[in-house]
């Protein structure tokens, strides 16, 4: 279940199903909740990468997973996974559907810093609406490439 803070009649639930597994000696769990992405900053993500992707000469997955997620926010993306057969530690990889608002805005910040300034790419800004219209009009026209 997912209860909202701000709403009383929540946090009551909330508490009254905490004692029930406590009382009933059940194991639970509970964890933070992310603040999530909203449409709009993720259809914004996805269209800067696209175009990047284009202009750069590589394919979305790549730019995604070898250039933002390693190269230009490790700190964001980066986590380790222990193989539980040998012990060996590895680093693994979080998915952007997992990382919060804040942190979105982060990781693309960082990656229209990164495109002006390593590879002379220029990403608008998501006021921009007139380029951000012509990037989608672009990639879909050319999507058989990406």
């Amino acid at each position: 279940m997912v209860y909202n803070p701000k709403k009383e009649v929540d946090v009551l639930r909330a508490i009254e199903k905490l004692k029930h597994f406590i009382a009933k000696g059940q194991s639970f769990e509970l964890k933070r909740m992310a603040t999530s992405k909203s449409p709009n900053q993720n259809k914004y993500f996805h269209l800067i990468v696209g175009w990047f992707a284009w202009e750069y000469g590589e394919d979305f997955q790549y730019v995604k997973q070898e250039m933002i997620k390693k190269l230009i926010c490790p700190e964001v993306f980066r986590t380790e996974r222990v193989n539980e057969k040998t012990g060996e530690i590895r680093d693994a990889w979080r998915s952007f559907a997992n990382i919060s608002k804040d942190e979105t805005t982060y990781v693309i910040d960082k990656f229209r810093d990164y495109s002006a300034k390593h590879a002379g790419i220029y990403l608008p800004e998501p006021k921009d609406l007139v380029a951000l219209q012509e990037i989608e009009i672009q990639l879909k026209n050319n999507e058989k490439y990406l």
